[in-house]
């Protein structure tokens, strides 16, 4: 009870650095600047604020020592919000972790990522493996993110406020529209961008960086994900109980076994 009536960490104004696109992203800073750093990336539709202020991720890393850089991925929080899913292909997710990693002069973090931040982690891992000692991916899909959200209803509503048919697809939309400041057309292209190219984690290549890997008791790709641990040489996997996609980040367990996971390493 005592965590639960402790305030959160303050949510500073957001740093701004221009991607090689030419997007502007907002990133935002926590903890000693000496201290180990840990890179954390939200989810789909989600933000920084959302995923990793607001559940206690911050706090809780900060506490043990570490410095703490998030990031509103492009389509999210205070970052822009282009229309256009060629704006959206995995390579420029990548490439804009890998400029904020520039721009803050970081030879190599440690990462937490949740949900399309896991995915997107999983990829800069795999790309530019000297930049990730370890990493937390949670919520990870096997398969191409939001594959199964309906472009043309999503599009519709977005533009034209025609009601969504698809239940999938207006779960996608009530997710987007929880969070304010969200851009539903930029959430459009985003999952319309993903299914450009290979966009989906290969389990035939895996980062070989130690890998935790974490989902929810509820989750639908709960068993998806631990394959994807069992197929990743130095991966473990917990499960988070009693949760499912949307709630995990505010897992207790999750949060604790990061902060264990990343001690290790010291």
């Amino acid at each position: 009870m005592i965590d639960a009536i402790r305030p959160l960490v303050e949510m500073p104004p957001p740093v701004y650095v221009m991607s090689a696109s030419g997007r502007r992203l907002a990133t935002y800073r926590w903890g000693d600047d000496d201290a180990p750093t840990v890179l954390c990336v939200h989810g789909f539709a989600s933000s920084c604020r959302d995923n990793w202020v607001s559940t206690g991720w911050v706090r809780d890393l900060t506490r043990a020592g570490f410095r703490v850089l998030g990031v509103d991925q492009r389509g999210h929080g205070e970052s822009d919000k282009p229309h256009e899913a060629s704006a959206f292909s995995m390579d420029e997710l990548v490439g804009d972790l890998v400029t904020v990693l520039d721009t803050y002069l970081l030879d190599s973090v440690l990462y937490a990522g949740y949900s399309l931040g896991a995915r997107v982690g999983w990829q800069l891992a795999v790309q530019v493996p000297e930049r990730v000692e370890r990493a937390v991916l949670g919520g990870i899909p096997d398969g191409r993110p939001l594959a199964r959200l309906q472009i043309d209803q999503a599009s519709a509503y977005a533009e034209r406020g025609i009601p969504v048919e698809d239940q999938v697809t207006r779960n996608y939309v009530t997710l987007a529209e929880r969070v304010p400041g969200n851009d539903l057309r930029s959430l459009v292209a985003l999952a319309e961008g993903m299914r450009l190219g290979d966009a989906d984690p290969d389990p035939e290549h895996p980062p070989l960086q130690p890998i935790l890997f974490a989902t929810g008791s509820e989750d639908a790709i709960l068993e998806r994900s631990r394959g994807l641990a069992d197929a990743t040489p130095n991966g473990t996997f917990v499960e988070l109980p009693g949760r499912h996609h949307f709630n995990a980040p505010g897992s207790r367990v999750f949060r604790q076994a990061a902060v264990d996971f990343f001690t290790t390493q010291r």
